[in-house]
């Protein structure tokens, strides 16, 4: 019945470092201004565009 308890506890340690882990990506995600946000949105979006002029044979819609 030992080997219970220690399942349950291992349980619970992985859902608490899970939340932990969860909580810091939300906060740094939250961290950044509009402003960033727009400039990394257009810098990806002039890279996919960069990589599709630069792939041959390949039709956009």
């Amino acid at each position: 019945m030992r080997w219970w308890k220690i399942l349950g506890l291992a349980a619970f340690t992985g859902v608490a470092a899970t939340g932990v882990v969860i909580a810091r990506a939300e906060r740094r995600r939250r961290a950044y201004t509009p402003e960033e946000i727009r400039d990394r949105l257009r810098a990806r979006h002039a890279e996919a565009v960069a990589a599709a002029d630069a792939s041959p044979g390949t039709t956009t819609r």
